[in-house]
């Protein structure tokens, strides 16, 4: 029509949450009023779900200060129920729809929900949101976030408020309120548990074909599938599942779709097994910044293409470092075929309420991902981050007790108490190591040498813990800068053959034979200060990436 003004598409209009989707759903991403201070002030506009900190959201401050403000009106999609979420906001939520408030959520990774249900009304609402994040609070899990306002080494500019989709979700008065699915990989059948009364069916598919189908009353089922396929990086299997709630006259009434997939995780014997198999794992560090958005993805594709970008460089997973990623990332590596560590952000100061903030944002990350068939571990802590000014049995307490935890939580996953060093009870012995090639061949060809406190940092195991057989594998290594970016690196290569010829035979050094299980290289692109990726902060190869993957994948000896 001729002379419509049509609104601009909504940034990042893909279906936010990949294991409980609807077909209905209403995106609140765009444009916002905003503005900053403890008073209550709307002096300009914001693009959500991009932070003010960065260029996406076409403020680009980095010292917004402590504490900022949102405002939208909205209408109300035709509904009995009405459902308001938001991704990610960081850190301290308090949410108001038609000056009544609905929320107060503390987390700066995890989502949250209020049922709007009673305030809206069909037109013209208004959602106030109100975020505080304290930049100078160490406590605050906040992982690579800098506490100052200018990004540091390997430390980069802090992320302030709304960073994930908003959107809203109608519902029918009775719905279905949740899913966990649990797959049965050695008796090729799955477990649905449903958060609903009355009757509903289950469809399970594989590639487009029914393998699985059952109906009835009762809150949980379990299905044997006609061709069970397992799931690897290198044979991605997804089953997609549908389940429907219906009236007592057999119609529908509500539908969620998810997907799962079948596979054993195992750490045993010195050996991480993959499906019953040793399996070696190539892992790259990835710090989850993107261009112009910061801890947001421009676009869902970019999500998608890192994944890619690893694949193509021979890595077949990442530890996603000090982040609690977007969920959408975790769809693509279901999909793709990725492995992931998942691993929360720190605090950096210790203290009692510190140890709260971080167990309690953990626990929501764990319940959000767990159905996730990418994750093969859990990493509640790094390098003793916030931890260094304790002594060892305070922090031996807060680390085992984070492991019991997370397998209480989720007893299918390894878990590893502390990523680098100062272990307690773990799944995994994961070690950091930025020494030179011939250091790491000399240190890692014996596993008496390769557990030698004197050569590490830092002991590897807290008093009152030693090791027991886990399986070996360094999680940090390498850093390798080129000397004319004009960052930090681990170490420096004058040219690019000199970057490849050391990234090879560090790896070289991590494949021969002995005890390490598998590596994770620093890093994927460049961050910022931090210029050590295999990549530019543009995704750009700093090498050839044929032989970089011939490099990742040498067989391990």
């Amino acid at each position: 029509m001729i002379g419509l003004a049509l609104a601009p598409k909504a940034p990042r209009g893909e279906y936010p949450r990949p294991l409980l989707r609807r077909r209905d759903w209403v995106n609140l991403n765009g444009e916002w009023e905003f503005g900053a201070g403890e008073k209550r002030v709307f002096d300009r506009t914001i693009t959500v779900p991009f932070c003010p900190q960065s260029e996406l959201s076409g403020v680009g401050q980095a010292d917004i200060g402590d504490v900022v403000w949102y405002r939208r009106t909205f209408d109300a999609p035709p509904a009995e129920r009405l459902l308001l979420h938001f991704g990610a906001v960081d850190y301290r939520a308090t949410v108001w729809v038609n000056g009544e408030e609905v929320a107060a959520h503390e987390g700066g990774h995890t989502p949250f929900t209020a049922d709007i249900s009673r305030v809206a009304r069909d037109t013209d609402n208004e959602i106030v949101v109100r975020v505080e994040d304290p930049l100078a609070d160490r406590t605050i899990p906040r992982g690579k976030q800098y506490w100052s306002t200018k990004p540091e080494s390997i430390f980069y500019t802090a992320s302030t408020g709304i960073w994930q989709t908003v959107w809203l979700e109608p519902l029918p008065e009775r719905s279905i309120a949740g899913l966990r699915i649990d797959p049965e990989p050695h008796a090729g059948a799955v477990a649905v548990h449903i958060e609903t009364e009355g009757r509903k069916s289950v469809s399970v598919a594989l590639h487009g074909e029914e393998v699985g189908h059952w109906s009835g009353t009762q809150s949980s089922c379990r299905i044997e599938l006609a061709q069970p396929a397992l799931w690897s990086p290198e044979t991605p299997n997804l089953y997609s599942v549908e389940v429907t709630l219906h009236d007592r006259a057999g119609r529908h009434v509500d539908h969620v779709s998810s997907h799962f997939g079948l596979r054993t995780l195992e750490a045993r014997d010195g050996k991480f097994l993959l499906n019953g198999e040793p399996y070696f794992q190539r892992l790259i560090l990835d710090q989850g910044y993107f261009p112009g958005g910061l801890l947001t993805a421009a676009r869902d594709g970019d999500l998608r293409r890192d994944i890619e970008l690893a694949k193509s460089l021979g890595f077949n997973g990442a530890r996603k470092h000090q982040k609690i990623e977007d969920p959408r990332w975790l769809y693509w590596a279901d999909r793709l075929g990725f492995l992931v560590w998942e691993e929360m952000p720190s605090f950096h100061q210790h203290s009692a309420e510190a140890e709260r903030r971080l167990a309690t944002e953990w626990e929501e990350a764990v319940r959000r991902d767990r159905g996730h068939a990418c994750i093969v571990a859990w990493v509640p802590m790094n390098e003793s981050f916030g931890l260094q000014s304790v002594e060892p049995d305070v922090a031996a307490r807060f680390l085992d007790g984070l492991y019991h935890f997370t397998h209480d939580i989720d007893g299918t996953r390894p878990v590893i108490s502390n990523d680098g060093w100062e272990h307690t009870h773990t799944d995994m012995c994961t070690l950091h190591d930025y020494n030179p090639a011939h250091a790491l061949k000399r240190r890692y060809s014996r596993l008496y040498t390769a557990l030698d406190a004197a050569a590490h940092p830092k002991p590897l195991f807290l008093p009152g813990y030693e090791y027991g057989g886990e399986p070996l594998l360094v999680t940090e290594f390498g850093g390798i800068a080129l000397a004319h970016s004009g960052g930090f690196g681990w170490s420096v290569a004058g040219s690019v053959d000199e970057l490849v010829e050391t990234y090879r035979e560090m790896v070289e050094a991590l494949t021969q034979p002995g005890p390490v299980e598998g590596f994770g290289y620093t890093q994927l692109t460049d961050v910022e200060l931090e210029r050590n990726g295999l990549l530019t902060f543009d995704r750009e190869p700093k090498a050839d990436p044929d032989v970089l993957r011939e490099i990742t994948e040498l067989p391990k000896r």
